[in-house]
């Protein structure tokens, strides 16, 4: 039966040591704390560090022997792995770069080092852990190298990847000069998953720009497979905080604060000590509201709780120095013998005592300059039973796209707190209400359990298509049925795309122009007079007739099914009008204005609008853009529209590869049949194929063809093992034995 381990930098249990004894405690964090509780019909395995030091072998057993009573599996980690690993490459070069802090980043080619060495170590550990069955979930931006680790030595795993900070816009990634090697270590997970769609779309782009991978529909090719990359918004064990008001404690909590701050407003934030917080804003920001609003004074209470981080960073004790000395100052100004404005804590509290605050608080203040997602707005409003609040949010947190009915905010504009604080102190309770029951629909909603469970259902069906494709997947052995099938018949139909398939894409279509091997490979086949190859292209007819007219008995059709060559000779397949090219251009070029790198090819009966050179958030915007302007202007001429790999084209109607390509398959009984393709204009040539034809799909993409290789390489390999055999004199059987093909031959001596 399937496990699921999850490997992340902190485990759910932290150890430490007090006088020579081993105390085990709950984690803090969002990532412990929220996937601890999840619920989820896998048996659960954790990976991860235990928070102390490698120690003594006897320790380390003893720890190993305690946690695996849990399913907790430690990776031991020296206190130089610890600093160099954690303190300085992940928060001091992945996390300011990644929360948009480029001023705090550090590069260092020695962290980058034993970055990669500890990446390393877990990867020993999960394969120490790991069954053949189980799904490897590795969670965050410490181990970014570990799925390209795993698919290496974990090949048919389930591997999955969470991103719990925002991804970076692509102009501030590229600044990393380890760029390319954390994206190929990403792109071994099947599934990578973010917070928000803005981080995903920031990803891919990076995949395109710095990688040099192509994506479609949330799906980056890597040839051989694919990666899907998608958007989970991480929720909460909302039930946990929604019924905590029903524990004792909690009542107790609740009782003591009404007391304690009766007659007051009280506005709460929660954060970890962290400069992307934007806790001072917030404190600037109370300051600001006290002196320009002073009727607030001695009704308003603010209590700041800030939970100690990463202390050893610099920025991070700067920050702490920082904030004591603005509380101190706005308790000094604004305080009264009855009144102090600010209650600060810098500690974590128990469940109990923070739940109770989350029911108590009438404003809670988040306004992170930059987070991922910021779980605290979401406990803040799943505590809210039977008690009215107001929510403070800022727009740079990944929850403001959900919690859309907050006051949102731009946490660098201290006007903008200070306006939604004064808004939020006078706003009607019958408001109130209405915003938070809609806020906690969503939130109830989108809980921990949800987000789990949607990315390893997705997860699964993922692997189970990559299953499949690797089913449908031509290997070595098939190859040479293939060959053997080939050559053992007497009549043989050879059907070819050309771009991507014979060829790789090029930037401009005239780029893509055959090389020495192909044409030697297309000339040896046209020889045999018993096999009948044929190139059928998107292109124009005058391009391939230069290309390939030389070669004898190559037969070609041009422009999807237009122009057919037949014994040197060409010709249309019908009498074709050009009066709708002019308003067609026209549309076309107005677009390609628009995208710089975009160009217009005229062929003979059709237009294309080519955008592969084009930057792909602008040119996939455009593209969809002229689809839309195009679909009118094309049904009331009864034109044709092939939306293509990086190309849209225009052409009459009625005519397309496969009605073309019935033209050869009906020609004669042909004992063996053979067609590749790579793009969608090639599923028509698929879909009119006899039953005992090889249909082959050149990459990963979903098709109708029986077959497939990952790209156009393997399709010359393939068509150079074709070989026909001069004593052959029968027909061979096929038939299918699973996915295997089996042939039963007889050759005349």
């Amino acid at each position: 039966m399937s496990r699921l381990l999850i490997v992340a930098n902190r485990l759910p249990i932290r150890v430490k040591l007090q006088e020579q004894e081993l105390m085990y405690e709950q984690s803090e964090g969002g990532l412990a704390t929220g996937l601890d509780s999840l619920t989820i019909d896998l048996e659960k395995h954790w990976i991860g560090w235990p928070g102390i030091f490698s120690g003594q072998k006897e320790t380390q057993e003893l720890i190993t022997t305690e946690l695996g009573k849990n399913n907790i599996h430690p990776v031991f980690l020296s206190q130089e792995d610890q600093e160099m690993f954690y303190e300085r490459f992940s928060n001091k070069t992945i996390w300011p770069l990644f929360h948009y802090f480029n001023e705090y980043v550090e590069y260092d080619e020695h962290t980058w080092k034993r970055y990669k060495a500890v990446n390393k170590l877990f990867c020993k550990k999960v394969l120490e852990v790991a069954q053949p069955d189980d799904i490897i979930w590795v969670q965050d931006y410490h181990l970014m190298l570990l799925p390209g680790l795993l698919r290496e030595a974990l090949p048919h795993n389930e591997i999955g990847f969470f991103l719990h900070i925002p991804f970076p816009s692509y102009e501030l990634f590229r600044t990393l000069p380890w760029r390319k090697e954390l994206l190929e270590g990403m792109f071994g997970a099947d599934l990578v998953g973010f917070h928000t769609y803005e981080y995903m779309r920031h990803f891919i782009s990076a995949a395109n720009r710095i990688a040099g991978y192509d994506s479609k529909l949330g799906e980056i090719n890597l040839g051989k497979r694919s990666v899907h990359i998608d958007s989970f918004p991480m929720g909460i064990n909302y039930e946990k905080f929604h019924e905590a008001i029903h524990l004792p404690k909690v009542k107790e909590h609740v009782a003591h604060f009404k007391k304690r701050f009766q007659g007051m407003k009280l506005i709460l934030s929660v954060d970890r000590l962290d400069y992307s917080k934007g806790i001072v804003q917030r404190l600037k920001a109370f300051d600001q509201l006290l002196t320009e609003f002073p009727q607030h004074r001695e009704k308003v209470q603010f209590l700041m709780l800030v939970v100690p981080s990463r202390s050893s960073v610099d920025q991070y004790q700067s920050l702490k120095e920082e904030i004591d000395e603005l509380v101190g100052n706005i308790n000094g100004k604004h305080a009264t013998m009855n009144w102090i404005p600010v209650h600060y804590y810098y500690r974590s509290l128990p469940f109990e005592e923070l739940a109770a605050l989350y029911h108590t608080a009438d404003i809670g203040l988040v306004t992170p300059l930059r987070d991922g997602m910021n779980l605290v707005a979401k406990e803040y409003v799943a505590s809210k039973t039977d008690a009215n609040g107001v929510l403070i949010l800022s727009e740079m947190a990944g929850a403001a796209i959900e919690l859309s009915d907050a006051l949102i905010i731009n946490p660098n504009s201290i006007s903008d707190i200070v306006q939604a604080m004064n808004t939020a102190i006078a706003m009607p309770e019958a408001e109130q209400a209405e915003r938070i029951k809609s806020l906690q629909k969503q939130v109830a909603k989108q809980s921990v359990q949800r987000w789990a469970n949607d990315f390893i259902l997705q997860l699964n069906s993922i692997r189970q298509k990559q299953v499949e494709l690797e089913g449908k997947t031509i290997n070595g052995k098939e190859t040479r049925e293939i060959a053997e099938h080939f050559s053992a018949s007497k009549t043989r139909l050879l059907l070819l795309d050309y771009d991507g398939t014979l060829v790789p894409f090029a930037k401009t279509p005239e780029q893509a122009n055959p090389d020495a091997e192909l044409l030697d490979m297309l000339t040896n086949l046209c020889k045999d007079p018993s096999t009948k190859t044929v190139i059928i292209s998107g292109r124009d007819h005058i391009t391939l007739d230069r290309w390939f007219g030389h070669i004898g008995g190559l037969e070609i059709i041009a422009e999807h099914g237009i122009w057919i060559r037949e014994e040197g000779n060409w010709k249309q397949v019908k009498k074709l009008k050009n009066d709708w090219k002019p308003e067609i251009a026209e549309t076309m070029q107005a677009f390609a204005d628009k995208t710089p790198g975009a160009f217009i090819e005229e062929k003979a009966y059709s237009l294309a609008w080519h955008y592969r050179k084009s930057d792909p958030w602008i040119a996939d915007l455009r593209a969809f853009q002229l689809l839309n302007t195009l679909v009118y202007k094309c049904s009331k001429r009864n034109l044709e529209i092939l939306n293509g790999n990086k190309v849209i084209e225009v052409k009459i109607s009625g005519v397309d590869k496969g009605t073309t390509s019935k033209m050869w398959l009906n020609r004669e009984k042909w004992d063996f049949i053979i067609a590749l393709g790579d793009d969608r204009t090639d599923e028509d040539i698929f879909e009119v194929l006899p039953q005992h034809a090889y249909s082959i799909k050149v990459g990963t993409q979903e098709s109708v063809a029986k077959h497939r290789i990952p790209s156009w390489k393997e399709t010359r390999k393939l068509l150079s093992a074709l070989k026909p055999n001069p004593f052959s004199v029968s027909l061979p059987k096929k038939k299918m034995e699973g996915r295997q093909l089996v042939y039963q031959r007889r050759r005349v001596i």
